[in-house]
């Protein structure tokens, strides 16, 4: 074939310029009672992460450094299950279920971004709790509110990056086939799926960076609650140990529900690559975990649940309600 032939064939090509997501079921009976579920589901993330927002905002007790992270840990939980769920809700009547290119590569964009932001936050807030616990007399000093925002804004900056890297790499991407996704939202493994070209770089990439971001964060939580342990046992009084380890197991629990569906999503061997295992994992850290995250730090907290019970009292002294305690 010569050049112009070749140039020729790459024009009849037909370039697929958006795409179809086939959703959850197409079941149509499991169609309206999947709605109404997540509908339920997401409202109540809206309202107990802005009830976390609000309560921490509004009581001073929890002006500190570990509440201040936690704000913005449930603030990244609104941002990414908005940009998921809605569009998943709508999904469920919309017959055509069409996502442009762009809106595509946009949804994985925010997504990679908030999600990345998520893992950094978690990293961050069991750097505090090592502080916290194994250096007591200094945790004032380093963790001031300008090294707070510092760790925050880093977050996001790494976030951003991570976000930046994984879309400059979709758009060397070619899909000029099938334009069907098998799933609810954007994610990079369908999308490889319908690339007329190599996405082995791509893989590669998508390993890289989410191994470094993902693993690295988990290392420091990890290393950080060896510290955490070791400083425990050497406290005498189980009472003092038992107040140490009150103060890290909310944060332990949304460490680990978490990590387990996202390191399985993104580092397992393509061989074993599975699209239904794909949509559960998906629907588990898009969808419930934001729900689950602020429910943890509520009923497991005894500084949030005094406060609630505060902020409870004084509305209830005002005459008014208190909508984002449950």
């Amino acid at each position: 074939m010569t050049f112009y032939e070749g140039m020729e064939a790459v024009k009849n090509i037909s370039v697929v310029k958006e795409f179809i997501l086939l959703g959850l079921t197409s079941d149509q009976n499991l169609q309206f009672p999947l709605f109404l579920l997540f509908l339920h589901i997401y409202i109540l993330t809206l309202l107990s992460n802005c009830g976390i927002i609000i309560l921490i905002k509004t009581s001073s007790r929890l002006h500190t450094p570990m509440y201040f992270l936690l704000s913005n840990l449930s603030f990244v939980d609104i941002c990414y299950s908005s940009v998921i769920t809605p569009n998943m809700l709508a999904i469920f009547f919309n017959e055509r279920r069409v996502i442009s290119f762009n809106g595509c590569v946009t949804q994985l964009l925010f997504f990679v971004f908030f999600v990345s932001v998520d893992v950094l936050l978690l990293a961050v807030m069991a750097y505090d709790r090592y502080y916290a616990i194994c250096n007591p007399l200094l945790y004032s000093v380093h963790m001031t509110n300008g090294f707070c925002i510092t760790l925050v804004l880093g977050s996001y900056v790494v976030g951003f990056m991570n976000a930046l890297v994984n879309m400059s790499c979709l758009f060397r991407l070619h899909f000029c086939g099938p334009n069907k996704i098998s799933h609810f939202y954007c994610d990079a493994p369908p999308l490889f799926k319908l690339s007329c070209n190599d996405t082995t770089i791509n893989e590669i990439v998508m390993f890289a960076v989410a191994g470094t971001v993902e693993v690295g964060t988990l290392v420091v939580v990890f290393i950080s609650y060896v510290y955490i342990i070791t400083a425990v046992i050497r406290i005498r009084s189980s009472e003092g140990r038992n107040k140490a380890f009150s103060t890290c197991s909310s944060h332990l629990a949304c460490v680990a529900l978490f990590y387990c569906p996202a390191l399985f999503m993104y580092l397992r061997p393509k061989s074993s690559y599975s699209m239904d295992q794909d949509r559960v994992a998906s629907l588990f850290y898009t969808v419930i975990i934001p729900m689950l995250n602020p429910l943890i730090y509520s009923l497991r907290n005894k500084d949030m649940i005094t406060s609630m019970r505060l902020v409870m009292q004084s509305c209830k002294a005002k005459g008014i309600s208190a909508p984002f305690v449950s």
